[in-house]
């Protein structure tokens, strides 16, 4: 039963959402669904405790109700892209 009312929920955009981003890696994460706030704070914790001990620095977590976002993490790759080095170069 709890599936299918989370299934409704998700499809109708009332579902509970965690959005957790990071300053350091720049990243926004989405964990969920969860049929209830309580449930979404509740685990909560262990999200937070997980990326800390990953290293992550400057995390803001927003509890929001919506449909399941399109991606799930998203990491802005702009400052690894400047750092990249070609692997081969060819000089004439």
């Amino acid at each position: 039963m709890k599936e299918l009312l989370l299934k409704l929920f998700e499809t109708i955009g009332r579902a509970y959402w965690l959005e957790i981003t990071t300053e350091q890696p720049e990243c926004t994460y989405y964990f969920g669904p969860y049929l209830s706030r309580k449930e979404a704070i509740a685990a909560q914790a262990g999200f937070l405790e997980d990326l800390t001990n990953e290293g992550a620095q400057n995390i803001e977590v927003n509890l929001q109700r919506c449909r399941t976002p399109k991606e799930l993490t998203i990491f802005d790759d702009s400052e690894s892209k400047k750092t990249l080095m070609p692997i081969f170069s060819f000089s004439h």
